[in-house]
């Protein structure tokens, strides 16, 4: 397998990236949990043509890039399709983003928009994102500790 070689440009341009996200969350509004809010009770849709346009120009952008290039510009991979299992990690994953999108009313991307706008007490927000990610990384290592302790058992 030959191996690939990052351009320099590879963490400019995801820095730049990422602020430009920010920004644009933060132009757009949805970097205000009320914002989302409304737009989680049917009530202001402009979440809808934020993500319906992100939707439309991450999908020419793919389109035209898995066409024209045989590998990643900063990356030098080569572009392959990705499939997950729809398991229940997915289903249990997704509810509880939901019900913390709900909560919260910011999903984590904005979270960290939000803080750039001002909204400071959306920190205890991101301090249960990081626990939840490190609680739930402790429960597979200890899943993936359990499973291995079986099948040495079972080759004894």
């Amino acid at each position: 397998m030959a191996e690939t070689v990052r351009s320099p440009w590879f963490l400019p341009v995801i820095y730049v990236g990422g602020l430009v996200f920010g920004l644009g969350l933060a132009i757009s509004g949805m970097a205000r949990p009320e914002v989302v809010l409304d737009f989680l009770q049917f009530e202001d849709f402009g979440l809808l043509f934020v993500m319906g346009g992100a939707a439309v120009v991450t999908g020419i952008t793919f389109a035209i890039a898995t066409r024209s290039l045989n590998r990643a510009p900063l990356t030098g991979s080569e572009y392959t399709r990705r499939l997950k299992d729809f398991d229940r990690n997915v289903l249990v994953g997704g509810g509880i983003f939901g019900v913390g999108w709900g909560l919260s009313g910011i999903c984590p991307g904005a979270a960290y928009a939000s803080i750039g706008i001002g909204n400071y007490p959306i920190l205890w927000s991101i301090v249960g994102m990081f626990l939840g990610a490190y609680a739930q990384g402790y429960w597979r290592t200890l899943r993936a500790g359990d499973a291995a302790d079986g099948v040495e058992s079972t080759a004894d």
